[in-house]
This record gives structure tokens, C-alpha cells and sequence, in this order.
């Protein structure tokens, strides 16, 4: 295949399909407010007070702040520098990764990884709907809600980023207005006073596993932002759109939940937002499972599209994907992955955070595939060789993932990622992450469209029609 030549992506024209094994060209990029009310959408879910209401469970409300404080802290950061990258790149976190520290086989892995928890992550979400909607209208077992609403999330996946961003222009004001009207009702029966100094209900949590908590509640969402800023303009939407989402996300959505849990003396803080009955209940709920369950569906099938491509060199649709994806995920939701929620966050904030430090180590400071991109990217396509293995990454990552699994002291998740990302980068400096090891084409199509400049503008691409 010539560089340029068309992709053979079975069932799906390249146009429609969100780009999953190429660069998203200048034309096809959005505003940052049309991408960061998305970003604003995954921090302010239902999930999010529950992760609130379970940290005020275990704290007082000062120590969750602090909490809150250093897992947001490590968010921003992971987020923006992986999301510069993704924008410079415009390319998807794992196929960004063949060139970040990963290798082509690597790549796969980390896909496989990713995809694994976010099916999860969507499991988890749907239960939520399916629980909450059987409560407020009955008539259908728990186990069809979830298929009702595991099914229309990936109606809306299968249109892609576009069909996401109008999703998320319909059901964040409508989450945020109804449910703040739900919250308020309850939080009014409270002196403020008395919440900020009761103690909790629950048994302690410790600062290092409520951080933790924080950070593993959305560590997955901060490795894939490259699969959102690939669609951004510049650098500086990428930090705007990371300070406005994750700053309001974490400390307005947790910290209500924290004021809920200590007004309730309960986490389940789904029943009290939820608890007005009736139409508003029930638009809560579905602006609440859409708006953060479609990214998580859409990122999980962009990387099994890169582990079918890297494994057998096909290169299957994402529109089918999501479909094969979709069904699983709601028949998850059924099967009480909810009652694991906690467990669940403390294993992705120690075992994916060493990614990101990996990838953002080889492309920021030890940068040996970094001039094939930067080439790439001047001609508008992908490097046409890309390492089949990185060993000193592979390496780094089960030292990071050890190094937060085993070490009690500081915060795990902040230890998995700095000794992943310092290792790579040492490697590094030693000579140990080479080149001349044996390396396989790319097995990714090239677009055929306009070149992609070497760095992103600040606004002068045409914005597409009907997306904003």
C-alpha cells in the first residue's frame, strides 16, 4: 500500500469512521468549548458523586478536600501532557502508542488493557441506569433497563465523535440543571456548618486510599484523552478545556457528594438525586449514563480496533466494533459488577497510570520515535516503521504497576506512574531504548486528505459544518 492510498476499512468509509488508525486532519478538528463540554461530561456523572459520597463516608470533609486536591493534581497533569500530545499527534491513545514507548505488539497490549476496563467502566454505568430506573418506573427487571440503555449509548457511539458531541450538548445542561435541583432540596434541611464539621458515618479511609480513589476514578478517562484531543485545535484548548473539566468535575461534583454523604450518613447518593420521581428523576438518570458511557464505549473500540489491525492486519470498521462491544458491555451491567465499584477504581489507579508515564517519558524527554512522527505528521500520514516491542517499556510498565501494589507509603497511584515514567526515561538516557531493533511496516492506512501541520493551530482550520 502507497502512503496515501485509500483505507481498506471494512464496512465503513473512512469518513465515518472517526479516523481510528489515522490522523484527524485540520479540517475535521472542533472548538475546545465543543470538546471540553464532552470532557466536562465524563466528571460530572453519577459516578462521580458516588465517588464523592464514598470518600465523605470514610472522611471528614476537610481531609476530602485534601484528598481531592492531590488526585486532581495528578490528573491535570497526566491529562495534559498526554492531551498535547494527542493534539500534536492527532492520533488515539493506542496508536499513539506503537511510537510512545510501546511498540506495535505493545500497542495491542495496552489496548487490549484499556479496552478491558472501560468495558467494565461501562458495566458499572449501566447498572447505575438500570438500578435507578427500576426504582423510579418498575415494570421491567433490572436486567432490561440495562440492556435498554447499554443499547441506546452505543446507538449513539456508532455516529461517532460528531453524534457524542451533540449527545453531550443535550444531556450535560440537563444533568447539571436537574440534578442540582434534586441536591439542593437535600443539602437545604442541613446547616452547611454542621456538614463541613460532622464526622464521617462510615469507617476511615485513609488520605493516601482516598486519593487514590480520586485518581483511579478517572486515571483510565486521563490515559485515553489523546482519543479526544486528537480533535482539538491547539495546545492551549488542550489546557483549557483540562483545567475548566477536571476542576469543576472533581471539587463542585465530589465535593457535593461529600456533603451528601455526610447529610445522609449513606453513600448511596444515587437514591437521593434520584429520588424525585417521575420525569425529572428519570431525565437525570438518562442524561447521566449517555453523557459518560458513550466515551467510555468509544475509546474501548478504538483500541480493539488498533489490536485487530496489529494482530492480524485487518482493519475492521469501528461502527461494528462498537456494536460486538456494546451488546457485551450491557450484558455486563447485568451481572452485579456494581458491587465491585471500590475495588474496581483501586486497580485502575495502579495499573494504568503507568502508561501514561511511559508514553509521556518517551515522547517529551526521551523522544526516540519522535522525529518519525514529527516527519509523518509534515506529510500528512503515519511513520512507515514502527518498533515491534519496546522491551525497556514493557519493563517500565511491571515496575510501575509492582512499585504501586506493593509500596503502602505516598499515594499508589502517583508512585505506579513517576517510577514507570522515570524508569522509561532513564532507560532511556542509558542507551537502552534503541532504534536499530527489528521493526515492522506500519500497518495503518494513510489518509488521503490534507496534511496535518507540524504543530496545531489556534483556530484558523475550517471548523466542520453542523459540529458546533
Amino acid at each position: 500500500m502507497t502512503p496515501h492510498a485509500q483505507p481498506e476499512t471494512a464496512g465503513a468509509p473512512v469518513d465515518h469512521d472517526d479516523y481510528s488508525l489515522l490522523r484527524v486532519p485540520e479540517s475535521e478538528r472542533y472548538s475546545w468549548w465543543s470538546v471540553a463540554t464532552q470532557r466536562f461530561g465524563q466528571l460530572s456523572a453519577l459516578a462521580q458523586f458516588l465517588l464523592g459520597a464514598t470518600l465523605g463516608l470514610g472522611m471528614s470533609f476537610w481531609d476530602a478536600v485534601l484528598a481531592i486536591t492531590l488526585g486532581s493534581v495528578l490528573l491535570e497533569i497526566v491529562t495534559i501532557y498526554i492531551g498535547v500530545i494527542g493534539v500534536r499527534e492527532g492520533l488515539s491513545t493506542s496508536v499513539l502508542a506503537r511510537w510512545t514507548g510501546f511498540g506495535s505488539k505493545g500497542s495491542a497490549l495496552i489496548g487490549l488493557t484499556v479496552a478491558v476496563s472501560l468495558i467494565g467502566w461501562f458495566g458499572v454505568q449501566n447498572a447505575v441506569f438500570a438500578k435507578g430506573l427500576h426504582s423510579l418506573i418498575g415494570g421491567l427487571p433490572v436486567e432490561v433497563w440495562s440492556l435498554i440503555g447499554g443499547l441506546g449509548v452505543t446507538a449513539v457511539v456508532v455516529y461517532g465523535f460528531k453524534g457524542m458531541a451533540w449527545a453531550a450538548y443535550v444531556t450535560v445542561p440537563a444533568f447539571l440543571v436537574l440534578a442540582t435541583w434534586s441536591i439542593g432540596r437535600e443539602l437545604s434541611r442541613h446547616s452547611f456548618n454542621e456538614l463541613i464539621s460532622s464526622p464521617p458515618a462510615g469507617e476511615p479511609m485513609s488520605l493516601a486510599a482516598g486519593a487514590t480513589l480520586v485518581a483511579g476514578g478517572f486515571i483510565v478517562g486521563a490515559v485515553m484523552t489523546p482519543d479526544m484531543t486528537r480533535y482539538n485545535r491547539s495546545v492551549g484548548d488542550v489546557v483549557k478545556q483540562t483545567l475548566v473539566g477536571v476542576t469543576l468535575g472533581e471539587y463542585v461534583v465530589g465535593l457535593i457528594g461529600v456533603l451528601l454523604a455526610h447529610a445522609a450518613r449513606t453513600s448511596d447518593v444515587v437514591a437521593i438525586i434520584t429520588s424525585t420521581s417521575g420525569l425529572i428523576g428519570t431525565v437525570v438518570l438518562i442524561a447521566s449514563i449517555v453523557k459518560i458511557n458513550d466515551w467510555n464505549l468509544y475509546s474501548s473500540t478504538l483500541g480493539l480496533v488498533n489490536v485487530i489491525n496489529v494482530l492480524t492486519g485487518l482493519k475492521v470498521a469501528r461502527a461494528r466494533v462498537t456494536l460486538v462491544i456494546g451488546a457485551l458491555g450491557s450484558v455486563l451491567s447485568a451481572t452485579g459488577i456494581l458491587t465491585h465499584f471500590i475495588e474496581f477504581l483501586t486497580f485502575l489507579g495502579i495499573l494504568i497510570p503507568p502508561i501514561a508515564g511511559i508514553m509521556i517519558a518517551e515522547y517529551f524527554v526521551v523522544r526516540a520515535w519522535r522525529p518519525d512522527l514529527e516527519a509523518s505528521r509534515r506529510r500528512g500520514d503515519l511513520p512507515d516503521k514502527a518498533p515491534d516491542w519496546v522491551p525497556a517499556g514493557i519493563l517500565a510498565w511491571v515496575c510501575g504497576t509492582a512499585v504501586g501494589h506493593f509500596v503502602d507509603a505516598g499515594i499508589p497511584a502517583i508512585n505506579a506512574l513517576v517510577v514507570a515514567c522515570v524508569g522509561y526515561a532513564v532507560l532511556g538516557k542509558l542507551g537502552l531504548v534503541r532504534r536499530d531493533r527489528p521493526q515492522i511496516p506500519s500497518t495503518s492506512p494513510a489518509p488521503s486528505g490534507p496534511s496535518t501541520p507540524s504543530a496545531p493551530s489556534t483556530g484558523a482550520s475550517t471548523f466542520p459544518p453542523g459540529a458546533d
